[in-house]
C-alpha cells in the first residue's frame, strides 16, 4: 500500500512501480539495516516540485535537470558516506527525530486538506450550485407573489452534484476509523489473541478494499474520483550532457541541497529504527545505508525514475509490525513495551516483489480505488505515527491540568514550566518547517533542507540558555 503514494504523486505509475520495486529491493538486500523503509516521501515530492518549477522559469528539459540533481545528489551522498558523515548524526537527539515526524504528519494531513479543498471547489460549491440556490430562491419569490402555481415553464435545474463532496468526506473519514479501529483491535478482549493481532497487522489492506468497495460499488450511482493511468511507458535517459554549463552549476546547488535533505531524512529514519526502546540485537550500518541510497538513485534519477531514502512513519511502522509488544500498567497509566523484534530482510524483499506484481493489477482492480480512500491512508499514517511521540504528547499537555498529568520520567524530573518551554522552543521549530515546506512560493522550499540540517544547532547551541542541562537530559536524553 505504499504504492498508492506514487499513484498519487506521479502520473506515470508503471514507471512508479518499477522505480519502486528496483529501489525496494536492492536496499532490502544490500542496506546495513533491511528494516528501514525507503520510498518516495513529501519532501521529496515538494523538491521536485522546486526543481519542475525552475525549468519552466529557465526553460530547461525537465528530465535532463532532474538526472543531473540526481547525479550531483549521488556525488555528494557517496562523499558523505566515505567521510563518516553519519556520526554528525550523535548530535541528533530525541528532540530532532519527534519535530521531523511530527513535520511528516502534518504534510499528510496537508495534502488530505487539500484535495478536500480541490473537491469542494469543483462540485460542493460549484457555479451549478450557486446557481441552482439563486433558482430556489428566485422560485420561492414567484410563488409568494403569483397567483398561478403552476411552475412548469420554469427552468431546467442546473445540474449540482454536492453528494459526491459529502461521499469524499465518507470515504475518507470511513478509512480512517476503520484503519485505526483494527490498528488497535488487539487491545480489545474480542477473539483470540491470534486473530486480533492478525487484524492490526492487516488493518490498513482491509479498511481500503473495503471501502473502496463501498465508493465503487455500493455508491456507483455517485461520481467518484479515481486514479488515472498512462497506458504508455518510456524509460529514456536524461540527456543531462546537453545542458548548459550554467544549468550543471545551477544543478550542483541544487544537488546539495537535496544532498542534506537525503542526508536528514535518511539518518532520522534510521535513528529511529534503531532507537534502543526497540530492543534490536543487530546493529546499525548508516554509512552502508547513504552509500547504498546514494548509488541507488544516481541510477533511478538517469530514467526518471522517483527518487527515495527512508521514511516515516513506515520504517517505525515495519518494526511495529514485526514486533512482540506488552502491556504494562503504572499508576493506572498503559504503557505498550516492545520484548522482541523480528530482524530480517525477507519482509521487505517479499513486499516489493509483490509491488512489481502490483503492476499487473493495472488499470483494474486499482483503478477502483477512489482519491478520498487514499487521503484516508494519508491520514491514517500521519495518526498512528503520533504513537509514542512525546513531543506530541507533551503538546497535549498545554491543555491539560497537572493532576491529570501521565507519571512519565520527566514529569517526575522536570518542573511544569521547563516542560512547557521545550516544547513551545519544539513547536516553534516545526512552524518553521512547515512555513519553508509548505510555502506557496517554489524557491522558498529550496531552502527547507538547511532547515532540517539547522535542528541540530539549535537544539545544542540555543535551547540549553532556555533549559538547564539536567532538565534536557530528562527531557531529551537518551532514548527511554
Amino acid at each position: 500500500f505504499p504504492l498508492l503514494f506514487f499513484i498519487y504523486i506521479y502520473t506515470d505509475v508503471r514507471k512508479s512501480i518499477i522505480g519502486q520495486t528496483l529501489g525496494g529491493l536492492l536496499f532490502a538486500t544490500l542496506g546495513g539495516q533491511p528494516l528501514v523503509i525507503i520510498m518516495t516521501t513529501a519532501p521529496l515530492a515538494l523538491y521536485i516540485k522546486v526543481i519542475y518549477s525552475i525549468c519552466e522559469d529557465f526553460n530547461l528539459n525537465f528530465y535532463a535537470m532532474y538526472a543531473c540533481v540526481g547525479l550531483w545528489n549521488t556525488f555528494f551522498l557517496v562523499m558523505y558516506a566515505l567521510c563518516d558523515a553519519s556520526k554528525l548524526m550523535t548530535f541528533s537527539t530525541r528532540s530532532t527525530e519527534e519535530i521531523f515526524a511530527l513535520f511528516i504528519s502534518i504534510a499528510f494531513c496537508v495534502d488530505a486538506g487539500r484535495d478536500v479543498y480541490k473537491n469542494f471547489q469543483k462540485y460542493y460549491y460549484a457555479p451549478a450550485c450557486v446557481e441552482q440556490e439563486t433558482f430556489f430562491s428566485q422560485l420561492s419569490d414567484w410563488l409568494d407573489n403569483s397567483t398561478n402555481n403552476n411552475s412548469q415553464s420554469l427552468i431546467a435545474l442546473p445540474d449540482c452534484k454536492r453528494e459526491n463532496s459529502l461521499l469524499f468526506l465518507l470515504l475518507m473519514f470511513g478509512t480512517v476509523w476503520l484503519a485505526v479501529s483494527l490498528y488497535n483491535f488487539n487491545k480489545t478482549p474480542y477473539l483470540q489473541a491470534s486473530k486480533r493481532e492478525m487484524l492490526a497487522d492487516y488493518a490498513l489492506p482491509v479498511a481500503v478494499i473495503t471501502l473502496s468497495f463501498i465508493g465503487s460499488f455500493v455508491f456507483q450511482d455517485i461520481q467518484t474520483e479515481h486514479f488515472h493511468f498512462s497506458t504508455s511507458i518510456s524509460f529514456s535517459r536524461g540527456r543531462f550532457e546537453e545542458l548548459s554549463w550554467t544549468a550543471v552549476v545551477a544543478s550542483m546547488g541544487l544537488g546539495f541541497a537535496l544532498s542534506l535533505l537525503f542526508f536528514m531524512d535518511q539518518n532520522i529514519s534510521a535513528a529511529m529504527v534503531n532507537n534502543p526502546c526497540n530492543k534490536l540485537k543487530k546493529g546499525p550500518g548508516y554509512h552502508l545505508d547513504l552509500f547504498v541510497v546514494g548509488l541507488l538513485n544516481g541510477f533511478l534519477s538517469l530514467f526518471g525514475l522517483p527518487w527515495m531514502h527512508g521514511v516515516l512513519p513506515h520504517s517505525p511502522l515495519h518494526v511495529r509490525s514485526l514486533a512482540d509488544v506488552e502491556e504494562r500498567v503504572e499508576q493506572g497509566h498503559i504503557y505498550e513495551i516492545i520484548v522482541k523484534v523480528r530482524e530480517t530482510r525477507v519482509t521487505g524483499i517479499i513486499s516489493h516483489i509483490l509491488i512489481g506484481l502490483s503492476i499487473f493489477l493495472l488499470p483494474y482492480p486499482l483503478g477502483y480505488i477512489p482519491i478520498a480512500v487514499l487521503n484516508g491512508l494519508f491520514l491514517y499514517m500521519a495518526v498512528t505515527s503520533l504513537n509514542g511521540n512525546q513531543m506530541f504528547e507533551r503538546i497535549t499537555l498545554l491543555f491539560m491540568e497537572q493532576t491529570a498529568y501521565p507519571p512519565n520520567h520527566y514529569i517526575r524530573r522536570c518542573p511544569q514550566r521547563k516542560i512547557h518551554v521545550f516544547t513551545i522552543c519544539q513547536v516553534i521549530q516545526l512552524a518553521a518547517m512547515c512555513f519553508f515546506g509548505f510555502s506557496p512560493w517554489p524557491y522558498v522550499k529550496m531552502v527547507f533542507p538547511v532547515m532540517i540540517l539547522l535542528l541540530l544547532p539549535i537544539r545544542h547551541k540555543v535551547i540549553p540558555y532556555l533549559i538547564q542541562e539536567k532538565f534536557l537530559e530528562a527531557l531529551d536524553g537518551e532514548h527511554q
